[in-house]
């Protein structure tokens, strides 16, 4: 659209004719929703947003400055709509995160697989703790399980603090071979559950 029948055009909208909008929607529909889509990866946002941008104009004609330039404001709307979105969103999602426990059933469950999956990994866990020496489940007990710092592990044990982390880095390295082995061995892992 050159300049001239842009300019023409926003006179027709300060005028309040319809038609003139009809003419605007025909030439910057496409081109601004796909603005808005590859803006939010999302056809309905992109849709709602589109149509609140149109709205905006609907109720802007009157007042536009006879110079305006329509694309850059449609999309200058459309922009600054996505971003009031974002916004909003935010904030409800921040809201939201503290009312989760208020809503029908309380706070969402696992689904029956994340359920079956923890059970299997904790399964897993004390088969490995079970299989290493005392003073190695010991400290991944004290530091993984009760919270203790290391160094208050180490004063529980009896251990200078670096004695104690020495302690806790192997106890580390040896679950996690004990685990490995575990996953290699799937018929000790299918007797295990058929136990």
């Amino acid at each position: 659209m050159d300049r001239e029948s842009e300019i023409a055009l926003v006179g027709r909208l300060r005028g309040g004719d319809a038609a003139a909008f009809d003419a605007v929607y025909e030439e910057y529909r496409a081109r601004l929703f796909s603005f808005l889509a590859r803006l939010s990866r999302s056809r309905d946002v992109a849709e709602d947003l589109a149509e609140e941008t149109w709205l905006r104009l609907v109720a802007s004609g009157r007042r536009l400055q006879p110079d305006t330039r329509l694309g850059p404001w449609l999309f200058t709307v459309a922009r600054n709509l996505y971003y009031s979105y974002c916004r909003s969103r935010a904030l409800s999602e921040a809201a939201s995160d503290g009312l989760i426990g208020l809503w029908p059933g309380g706070s969402p469950r696992p689904s029956p697989f994340e359920e079956t999956a923890a059970r299997e990994l904790e399964r897993r866990v004390e088969r490995g703790l079970a299989a290493l020496p005392a003073p190695y489940r010991e400290a991944l007990l004290l530091v993984g399980v009760e919270g203790l710092t290391p160094s208050e592990a180490a004063g529980v044990c009896g251990l200078m603090p670096e004695a104690f982390r020495q302690r806790l880095s192997r106890a580390r390295a040896a679950l996690d071979r004990e685990l490995g082995e575990i996953r290699t061995r799937p018929h000790a892992l299918a007797d295990q559950v058929a136990t």
